[in-house]
């Protein structure tokens, strides 16, 4: 417990640390005591505009996107007892880029339908995974299986929709499946930060039937816990944190993977560590943004293309992990 709180204070005060240098790097560069200053109300009227109006919403919006991920990986890898049991690969992230591409190439329409599509498309592919699973009762490695399944189908459904779209809608298609945290304002920053402080209280009432979900259903059912029913409560909201993160940025790839994995190694403990994996998802996702935007100024890379990028870099370390451990 104390390593856990300690590690959850060191990934805090690094997202603190990230946010203060992608607030004050940029064309127009500010000092560290500048950020602070303009955040406290006392810099002068250029570089609060700056901080407060241009910068601050999108590194909101990171923070906050970035610890759904994290935390919405941490409940389905607990579900599932497996580490690749993650929204990027049992289906939920392809089942939101399918309902977003229906919207923009299909429909035509603006950011509004494209959010509604990519929920709608998200929730329908976890339902789909959940009662494809369901055997009298839904196991860990069925959900994993069946999504490993479901997410191969869809992803040839968005090569279908890709092939059959206009140029001007495929690359309005193709930047948002990267996922991009580019033009992002308060109004994103505020449903992200809002459901977020909505569903990680839920997340922690459960926290306790989790773990003893993690013993086994047998185990579970003789301690008094209805498994299905928590175990739906879980996934619901799961899906409800990925959704509002894919909203807000797209499905962007291997925060919800990693920033489990990697807070549970450095806190060593079992069970699903949802808060140190919301920290960690926010740290990866902020850092990952800071470097798209200045690796190769001035052009700006879609901050998908870093976590993939960072996601191979990670799955080659953990395979070697393994093998030496092995």
């Amino acid at each position: 417990m104390k390593r856990s709180f300690a590690v959850g204070l060191a990934l805090l005060a690094t997202c603190v640390t990230v946010a203060v240098v992608a607030l004050g790097t940029g064309d127009y560069p500010i000092s560290p005591t500048g950020v602070v200053r303009s955040l406290v109300g006392q810099g002068n009227p250029a570089t609060e505009y700056i901080v407060l109006d241009l910068r601050l919403p999108r590194v909101l919006t990171a923070l906050a996107v970035g610890a759904a991920f994290g935390a919405s990986g941490a409940i389905f890898q607990s579900l599932t007892r497996n580490p690749l049991g993650s929204p990027d690969v049992i289906g939920f992230t392809a089942g939101a880029s399918v309902g977003a591409l229906i919207m923009i190439i299909l429909v035509g329409g603006g950011l509004l339908e494209i959010a509604s599509g990519a929920v709608l498309g998200g929730a329908a592919a976890a339902a789909a995974v959940y009662l494809l699973a369901y055997r009298r009762g839904s196991q860990g490695y069925r959900l994993v299986i069946i999504g490993v399944a479901v997410q191969a189908l869809l992803t040839a459904v968005t090569t279908y929709l890709l092939a059959r779209a206009n140029i001007f809608d495929s690359q309005r298609a193709a930047l948002w499946i990267m996922g991009s945290l580019n033009a992002r304002g308060w109004a994103h920053a505020a449903v992200a930060s809002a459901t977020l402080a909505a569903l990680l209280p839920v997340v922690l009432a459960l926290h306790r039937r989790t773990l003893v979900l993690e013993m086994g259903d047998e185990t579970a059912r003789s301690l008094g816990v209805s498994v299905e029913r928590v175990r739906l409560a879980l996934i619901a909201t799961a899906v409800a944190l990925a959704a509002v993160g894919t909203t807000c940025a797209g499905p962007i790839a291997f925060v919800a993977l990693a920033a489990p994995q990697l807070a549970r190694r450095l806190t060593r403990a079992t069970g699903p560590n949802p808060l140190p994996s919301a920290a960690m998802g926010a740290a990866l996702l902020l850092a990952s943004d800071l470097v798209a935007q200045r690796a190769l100024a001035p052009t700006q890379l879609p901050v998908g293309v870093v976590t993939a990028a960072l996601g191979g870099l990670y799955l080659i370390w953990l395979l070697g992990w393994r093998r030496t451990a092995a």
